[in-house]
């Protein structure tokens, strides 16, 4: 499976009390390649689960790899930033927009479906999603 990983998906499975957590086990079950994310994704991890090697652990084991280099996609972040200004995109939203045009085969995988939904790549282009299930 090819994906782009974003933090809800790291976080719920990493922790054990988080909603999503059985989706996201099962999903990492079916992962054969590491999954493509960036630094953003990984600080927000972090931050998130209050462990920073728990998250470098995900890098070190191959569940995902850094596959994103922000100053070399500055003009074009920006450009996102500029277009997606009224729902005030993090960093790593912006460089999943990104991921995901320099990417198009592998689909974002997330928890943020609002967001994502409006989201496009290339301007007009819905980005393919791997969400868990509608509750």
């Amino acid at each position: 499976m090819k994906g782009i990983a974003d933090t809800g998906f790291l976080v719920a499975f990493a922790n054990r009390d988080d909603v999503h957590h059985d989706w996201a086990i099962g999903l990492g079950a079916r992962v054969t390649e590491p999954l493509l994310t960036c630094e953003p994704v990984l600080a927000e991890t972090a931050f998130h689960l209050q462990n920073v090697a728990v998250t470098l652990a995900m890098v070190a084991e191959g569940l995902v790899t850094i596959a994103f280099e922000c100053n070399e996609h500055l003009p074009q972040l920006t450009a996102l930033a500029t277009r997606f200004s009224g729902r005030q995109p993090d960093l790593a939203d912006l460089c999943l927009i990104r991921m995901s045009e320099l990417y198009p085969r592998h689909s974002v995988i997330t928890v943020d479906r609002a967001d994502f939904r409006v989201y496009r790549r290339n301007k007009r282009e819905t980005i393919p999603l791997i969400c868990p299930p509608d509750r």
